[in-house]
Formats: C-alpha cells, sequence, structure tokens
C-alpha cells in the first residue's frame, strides 16, 4: 500500500483515534447495512415464497444478503466521503497470484496447527454457525463453496482490509495497522460463533491471527483483490473438508 501515516510521529495518539474512530463508524454501518438488508431481504424472499424458513435456500439467501448490506455499508461510506481512493483493487500480476496460493496455504496451518495445539490443552473454540448448519444439512457446504469465493471472502476484505486498515494505516505504521484490523475482524466473529464465551474468545483469536495473514497480503500488495480471493478460496477449502468429513464421500 502506497498510503503513508498522516504524520512523521507514526502512530502519535491523535490521527490514530481519529482514524480508529472511522474504522468503527464504518464497521457499525455495515452492520446495519446488514441487519436492514438481510431483515427486509428474506421477509420478501419468504412472503413471496421463493424460499421457506430453515431450509438450504433460507440459510443460503440469509447468508448472500446478509454481505449484500455489509458492501451497502461499505459503498454508503465510500460515496458519502467520496474517498474512492481508500481502496485498491485490479487484476492480480503473477507475483500476486503466487502470493494468493502461499496465503492460503499459510491460513491452512495457521488454522490446523490451532486446531492441534488446542486439542492438546483440551480447549475448544466456539463454532461457526454456518458449520452447525452444514452439518445437518452437509449440501450446505457444497453452496457454501461458491459463495465463499464470490461474496464472503471478498466483501470481509473490503471492509477490514480495505476500508478498516486502510483508514487505520493513514495514521499509523503498517503492522500496527494490520493487527487493529486483524483484531476487529476477530472480535466481530464473536457473534457468528456458538459457544461460552471462552470459546468465542479463542475462535476470536484465531481469526485475528488469520487476519493479520491476510492484512499482510494487502499491505505487500496494494490489491484487495489478493486477500479477498485468499480469504474466499481458503474458506472454500475449508467447506470442502467440512463436507467430505460429514459425508464421508471418498470412503
Amino acid at each position: 500500500m502506497s498510503e503513508s501515516p498522516e504524520s512523521e510521529g507514526v502512530g502519535t495518539f491523535g490521527p490514530a483515534l481519529y482514524r480508529l474512530t472511522q474504522a468503527v463508524a464504518v464497521v457499525l454501518a455495515a452492520f446495519a447495512g446488514a441487519v436492514a438488508v438481510a431483515g427486509g431481504g428474506i421477509g420478501v424472499l419468504i412472503s413471496g415464497g421463493i424460499v421457506e424458513p430453515e431450509t438450504i435456500g433460507y440459510h443460503l439467501a440469509l447468508t448472500v444478503l446478509q454481505f449484500v448490506g455489509f458492501g451497502v455499508g461499505i459503498v454508503g461510506y465510500v460515496a458519502i466521503t467520496d474517498d474512492r481512493e481508500l481502496i485498491s483493487y485490479r487484476l492480480p500480476t503473477r507475483f500476486g497470484w503466487g502470493l494468493i496460493g502461499v496465503g492460503i496455504v499459510v491460513l491452512l496451518i495457521v488454522q490446523f496447527v490451532f486446531g492441534f495445539v488446542l486439542s492438546e490443552f483440551g480447549l475448544e473454540a466456539g463454532e461457526n454457525q454456518v458449520v452447525l448448519i452444514g452439518r445437518e444439512n452437509p449440501q450446505f457446504f457444497l453452496y457454501m463453496i461458491l459463495v465463499s469465493i464470490l461474496v464472503v471472502g471478498p466483501v470481509e476484505e473490503l471492509l477490514f482490509r480495505g476500508v478498516v486498515q486502510g483508514l487505520l494505516r493513514r495514521a499509523v505504521s503498517a503492522w500496527p495497522a494490520i493487527v487493529l484490523a486483524a483484531a476487529f475482524f476477530g472480535l466481530v466473529h464473536v457473534w457468528a460463533v456458538q459457544g461460552t464465551i471462552g470459546q468465542q474468545l479463542v475462535y476470536a483469536v484465531v481469526a485475528t491471527v488469520l487476519g493479520i495473514v491476510l492484512g499482510y497480503l494487502y499491505e505487500r500488495t496494494g490489491n484487495i483483490v489478493v486477500p479477498g480471493l485468499a480469504h474466499g478460496l481458503y474458506n472454500a477449502v475449508l467447506f470442502a473438508i467440512q463436507y467430505v468429513a460429514v459425508t464421508r464421500a471418498f470412503i
């Protein structure tokens, strides 16, 4: 990323607090958009007989609508502030594609290392509601592979790396911006996770570390498409693994 801190005193309280406040406002706007779009949209789909409650179609539509709502919040912020330079995007170069591949591998390694370490210490992370739905309806995992690549990964990266990290990067140096944005990313996942408070916090820590990897990809390339694809494809691999584990398709 080409943005540099707004003052030579990198990490100074004033600019950092201002950008942090902006980041919080955008995240809240994105969640408000998600609630409004998902709540209104799913009601229309049900009343129109397009989906029935608690079916695979219902959960897929709700997921997509939530992320469309996130997008509305992001677009709304950019439109209101006219800050079109905040998010940098373009087709990945050969180097970018290489980083996407490496990023997916690193994300998977982090995920499995955390799983191993937690099991060794008798700890558990909470479970994402999407996983719980898929275990009851394994076909849901297959649909989520496509949704993750096209919707979930790109939109979450637009919000947390493009906007949140991008704003923070204007006030502080790279690593503080990456870590703070990743902490936002981890924290908001608590609401999508079932389990005890401790299990939810463990999940948030894992998500934060994954967010740091994604944040580095954005910092390294200055191209939101790179972490967006890495994130979506990483999720897709996990959903494929979940599908195989539930259905034992290859056994």
